[in-house]
């Protein structure tokens, strides 16, 4: 038995911002991760001495005084990223296959305005009031600006759905087009979405967008080694099978060896769904497991990840979005001779000349049961082939269409690439822990968007969540859902008074 204040289960994002705050705040934390590596979507890897991340492409609200710098810097890891900021004039590039335009969205508002008065020299009142409602949003959300409020703040909002509020702006449907184009982001649905996903995510990006050089697992190493240096311990290839409750309250956690660990409060940052199935109780209700599990995940991807020749490819200080589809809503709604629809593409410079780039990560929407013939196989990152010759087979015609689309606009990209790994929904799957595959884990709905919402509390006194399911995804999403956990265990005044004036 082993005996701390706090067990969190599970070592992304979420598990690792609520174990560097509580123990910086005096709790005795451990934290148990079944995979070799630290971190859920913070993960990177290398191939042919190229690091790429699994999750992590770009970061917003990193400028001093913005809501993630204030945690970031609260947490001492701010000083210690390695970051390059992306360009002030283009932080995103759209494209269209039906037209050799490309248009771009500039960081802070009036300069994303003056930027796309530029291409729609007619539509300043749709583009001040797209940006006014952003704002007016986010403002909505108490703890985005870090400060404290009551839910009923931001219900006014919740049931706005982007794409129809994006829609009504202007009947120029190339604005409405460009404005809605980098859903990925979100894996944004048309008549789902619901317009605040659209506004935290968007809005983070335009105050300042920033790329992590050589990887984002860079925030999960800080936030580990600090958890460490408060005296907290951080445990490798500890995979949770059960969680066992007596009563009203968590015993102790038993993972697949055997070991048991106990303690005062247990934090689960893996999907909720996941949890339901670890969970030994009574005292959940049928009915609480029966609405969690019926709850929808957003989609998964293909991901193909390109080591380029050096000094080939000009490095883009930008990312870039394309769609063939007929909407930028339609991509992920597909059939096998549409695929792909779309995709976005985030550049890494080589690290030691920023003039040409090293690395492409290209991102299709893919439903995981395209994948369904090898959802019994699990791959391991030291044999990435142990799914059988005709899934490497699958995953080649795949990325041969990929790059295939991208090279409508980058005709020499091929000859740039020296080689290439793809990542399925079923590598997904099996490094961040979502049974689909899915990268943002639950959809939020705005026709029903309390459905959605999942409290960090349970019925049990000891157990909490945290992660991307509970708020929103993303750095910032998930970085804020581990505020409202961790204050579960303290004075929430005070830890946001401290992270205001970190």
């Amino acid at each position: 038995m082993h005996n701390y204040d706090v067990v969190i289960i599970g070592s992304g994002l979420g598990g690792l911002t609520c174990g560097a705050i509580l123990s910086k705040n005096g709790y005795k934390v451990c934290v148990l991760e079944k995979n070799k590596q630290i971190g859920g979507c913070l993960q990177t890897f290398s191939r042919d001495k190229t690091v790429f991340d699994s999750g992590v492409h770009y970061v917003g609200g990193l400028e001093p005084g913005q809501n993630l710098h204030q945690v970031f810097k609260y947490l001492g890891i701010m000083d210690k990223l390695n970051l390059k900021r992306l360009d002030m004039d283009c932080f995103d590039r759209i494209a269209f296959h039906d037209d050799p335009k490309e248009y771009k969205m500039a960081q802070g508002y009036e300069h994303f305005i003056q930027g796309l008065l530029q291409d729609f020299p007619g539509e300043e009142k749709a583009l001040r009031e797209y940006c006014r409602m952003l704002r007016h949003i986010c403002d909505k959300f108490p703890l985005y600006n870090l400060r404290m409020g009551g839910f009923e703040e931001k219900e006014s909002v919740l049931g706005i759905d982007a794409a129809e509020f994006i829609n009504s702006l202007s009947s120029n449907r190339r604005l409405t087009e460009v404005l809605a184009a980098n859903n990925a982001l979100y894996a944004g649905v048309e008549g789902k979405t619901p317009m605040y996903v659209h506004a935290l995510v968007l809005n983070s990006y335009i105050e300042s967008s920033w790329k992590c050089i050589n990887g984002g697992s860079q925030i999960g190493k800080w936030l580990a080694r600090g958890i460490l240096e408060n005296g907290g311990t951080i445990l490798k290839h500890q995979q949770v099978k059960r969680i066992v409750a007596d009563g009203p309250a968590v015993q102790y956690v038993e993972t697949a060896a055997g070991k048991r660990f106990t303690a005062s409060h247990f934090i689960s940052n893996v999907h909720p769904a996941a949890t339901l199935d670890m969970l030994e109780s009574d005292a959940i209700r049928q009915a609480y497991r029966t609405r969690i599990k019926s709850l929808e995940n957003s989609n998964s991807a293909l991901m193909v990840n390109a080591v380029l020749k050096p000094g080939m490819f000009p490095h883009m200080n930008y990312n870039y979005y394309y769609h063939s589809a007929d909407s930028v809503w339609g991509s992920h709604d597909y059939t096998p001779d549409t695929w792909p629809g779309s995709y976005a593409m985030f550049i890494s410079p080589e690290p030691k000349d920023h003039r040409f780039a090293n690395a492409l990560s290209i991102m299709s929407y893919m439903h995981i049961s395209e994948v369904e013939q090898w959802k019994d196989t699990f791959n391991t990152v030291s044999s990435e082939a142990s799914r059988g010759a005709d899934y490497e087979a699958f995953k080649k015609e795949k990325a041969e269409r990929v790059l295939d689309m991208v090279e409508q606009r980058f005709p020499v990209l091929r000859q740039c690439i020296q080689s290439y790994y793809v990542a399925t929904p079923l590598s997904f799957r099996d490094y961040i822990g979502t049974e689909d595959g899915s990268m943002y884990g639950i959809m939020k709905d705005s026709t029903d968007p309390l459905r959605t919402f999942i409290s960090p509390r349970t019925k049990l006194s000891n157990l909490y969540l945290t992660g991307q399911n509970l708020n929103m995804h993303g750095i910032l999403g998930v970085s804020m859902s581990a505020l409202v956990t961790s204050a579960e265990l303290l004075d929430f005044e005070k830890l946001l008074h401290e992270i205001k004036t970190a």
